[in-house]
């Protein structure tokens, strides 16, 4: 045999130790037998997901935070280029300055509409009373010229006067009618001043909502997984820019055939053990069942095709157990989890639960 015949031998015998050696260690750290009253199944940690995303179309200014790094709701992460926005917003700025001042112009104008008005008013007054005189001068005009104590010109000149003092209050009146309907769209013209107002305080007000939501936050506490765009790129509206890890939802999804995942009921006990730490028992519950089936075969006419019906369960960790090992919880990570469809049995042993310190 040639040296390197020897060599391949002597590479594939180390191979097939350490293959070995992981089943040995797999089944160091797993249930030799679970029993009637459990189940297991292979499945994967996971944790929701949150896409931190622009509103509105822009460049980026600045990312904040790196992959990998925790964050807390309400921490900045990201801030986008708000140069133009500044710009709408003093322009918003000054058109609301400009709606005040039509405001008080408009309010002007009614005051002076109101004191024209007054001024119509005691006009009229004076020429009713003009009226009244000059009715009073012709009645006893008419009752002296039949008598011959005046002459038949003074009654016409009487006659005239009260007929010119009738023409006064007709234009007395139609001057305070003037003045009404000055006031009136005096009113309308503030009314409109005012709408100006509110339309230059909603577009102010969205501008700033605008510049507000430039300033991209963490919704929840959780760790940054990707960086998806760079300080100087331009997204468009809903750009994504980093994702987020909820650490306060993890969970491993898991599949289990029908007969076994009838007997699941939601907040069943669940425990968990990754590859990655066998030595490590999680306990979580059952938050999920599917009511439909995962892998459905193209017809089901035996018993024995219903039994390839597989379910997609759920098992969620507890939060308040999150919080205390946040350094430890990672994504992605295969294992094992163990139910217990029996609730008066006792976990073996090997599935008691055991966490990091």
């Amino acid at each position: 045999m040639g040296e390197v015949s020897r060599a391949w031998l002597f590479r594939g015998v180390i191979i097939i130790a350490i293959a070995g050696l992981a089943v040995l260690g797999w089944r160091i750290f797993q249930p030799e037998s679970l029993g009637d009253g459990f189940i297991g199944s292979n499945g994967r940690i996971e944790a929701v997901e949150i896409n931190v995303a622009t509103k509105a179309p822009g460049r980026i200014k600045d990312v904040l935070v790196n992959e990998g790094e925790y964050v807390q709701a309400g921490q900045i992460l990201a801030v986008m280029d708000t140069v133009a926005l500044e710009a709408m917003r003093r322009e918003a700025e000054a058109q609301l300055q400009r709606a005040h001042i039509g405001v008080e112009t408009a309010q002007i104008q009614v005051t002076q509409r109101e004191a024209e008005k007054a001024t119509a008013l005691a006009i009229a007054a004076q020429r009713e009373a003009e009226l009244n005189a000059a009715k009073k001068r012709l009645d006893r005009s008419e009752e002296l010229v039949t008598g011959n104590n005046i002459s038949r010109q003074q009654l016409d000149d009487n006659l005239a006067r009260f007929q010119g003092a009738q023409a006064a209050v007709s234009a007395a009146n139609a001057q305070i009618a003037a003045a009404d309907a000055a006031i009136a769209t005096g009113k309308s013209q503030v009314i409109g001043a005012r709408s100006m107002v509110d339309a230059a305080q909603a577009t102010l007000q969205r501008i700033e909502a605008d510049i507000d939501d430039s300033v991209l936050k963490s919704p929840r506490d959780g760790r940054v997984q990707y960086r998806i765009a760079q300080p100087g790129e331009v997204v468009g509206a809903g750009g994504k820019v980093l994702n987020l890890v909820d650490l306060s939802d993890v969970y491993m999804i898991f599949f289990l055939p029908t007969e076994e995942a009838g007997r699941i009921s939601l907040g069943g006990e669940v425990r968990l053990v990754l590859d990655a730490a066998p030595q490590y028992v999680i306990p979580a519950r059952v938050s999920y069942v599917a009511d439909v089936a995962q892998f459905t075969p193209k017809t089901v006419e035996t018993a024995l095709e219903r039994q390839k019906l597989m379910f997609r369960i759920k098992a969620r960790i507890d939060p308040d157990l999150l919080k205390q090992h946040l350094q430890h919880v990672k994504t992605g990570l295969p294992g094992m989890a163990y139910l217990r469809l029996d609730a008066q049995a006792e976990w073996p042993p090997e599935l008691q639960i055991k966490l990091p310190q």
